[in-house]
């Protein structure tokens, strides 16, 4: 008989100094029971993070920089506006590093958010779901002038697109270096991946095309209305066409200056539409036929990319941007009807056989 073969691992040939340490080198990851026969389909599955999201990238980016031109003094408190994987990801950068941290969020955001930001240390305050991004952002502004704070702005920063051409760029043209790259799918929350990502594969791989996606029910973009600009690029108001949708992490109610570079400089092919509902559809099934474990917003990228898919010929390859996990939306829509106790047919199960019965 032979020998079985079993997997191993054989570490990573370094020891980390710190946590921030492991930001970035991100899997992309072949889709295998989903994708449409003779397509090769890939997610990049930013949940590999420490902080389980693409905004630990930003986050660092943004600390690191400010620290760099002095903007940013030795215990000085750090504020900023987030629905969450950004205020996570600078929760644990300032853990790290020692500052304090104040994150403003709207309360309509999953809890579960809220939570992980103060388990590392971070205050967070609640603003009126009522007021939108644009609430929560001027409530991060009110606070920084108030109190003498370091303000992160995410959404107008040159720290973000940065951070995102220097390292998630830079690892899909190694992972697809002598390979075909067709399409790249991703959405926008601050811009910052899109702007990033575009800088360098205009110059490296003209040939791949680059597919932005946003809420179909909040098509800013799509709308072809301009965003109204404050001092510094920052939103004057909420955008016309915003509207409530489901995709947690995309398209706040307003265009970020950070996005802008993109729209004005061609950075991207495409801009398709994608419903909420098909983002939870998609992130369900990613779940359960491919392991792979992802929130709304992947979901969502997804499901632009398997609607490419299906109408893409023969040896067609795409990677789609998954930007977190599963686990940030426990209290979200993404996890409704999924039950805590036993169904039916687990309960079935469990009758099968004599011993240790649940009731």
């Amino acid at each position: 008989m032979d020998a079985m073969t079993i997997r191993s691992t054989r570490g990573r040939r370094r020891l980390y100094d710190s946590i921030l340490d492991t930001v970035g080198d991100t899997p992309a990851i072949r889709v295998n029971n989903l994708a449409p026969e003779g397509v090769r389909l890939y997610v990049k599955a930013e949940a590999f993070n420490p902080g389980a999201s693409i905004k630990d990238r930003l986050a660092l980016n943004i600390i690191e920089a400010a620290e760099q031109s002095g903007t940013l003094s030795p215990g000085q408190t750090v504020v900023e506006a987030t629905s969450g994987n950004t205020g996570i990801g600078l929760a644990m950068v300032c853990a790290q590093k020692g500052y304090p941290l104040v994150v403003t969020m709207a309360d309509s955001f999953s809890v579960e958010r809220r939570r992980l930001m103060r388990m590392l240390g971070a205050k967070v305050v609640l603003t009126p779901r009522a007021e939108k991004g644009t609430g929560m952002y001027l409530k991060a502004v009110e606070l920084a002038e108030k109190h003498g704070w370091f303000l992160a702005r995410q959404f107008e920063t040159a720290a973000n697109a940065d951070i995102h051409e220097a390292t998630t760029a830079r690892e899909i043209i190694g992972d697809f270096a002598g390979d075909r790259l067709d399409y790249v799918v991703t959405g926008y929350g601050t811009g910052g991946t899109v702007a990033g990502l575009s800088r360098v594969l205009r110059k490296e791989r003209p040939e791949t095309r680059i597919i932005l996606a946003e809420p179909a029910n909040a098509a800013l973009v799509g709308s072809g209305i301009v965003q109204a600009r404050g001092a510094g690029g920052a939103p004057a108001e909420s955008h016309p066409a915003f509207t409530p949708h489901p995709i947690q992490g995309w398209t706040p109610d307003f265009i970020p200056l950070v996005l802008q570079e993109a729209l004005d400089n061609g950075g991207y092919d495409d801009l398709i539409p994608v419903a909420g509902g098909d983002g939870i559809a998609w992130a369900r099934k990613l779940a359960a036929r491919e392991g792979i474990l992802t929130g709304v917003s992947g979901g969502a990228s997804f499901a632009v990319a398997m609607q490419i898919a299906e109408q893409a010929p023969s040896g067609t390859v795409i990677l789609a941007m998954l930007p977190d996990t599963g686990e940030r939306y426990l209290t979200t829509p993404l996890f409704e009807n999924i039950p805590e106790d036993m169904d039916d047919a687990e309960l079935a199960l469990s009758l099968s056989t004599p011993g240790y019965r649940m009731g």
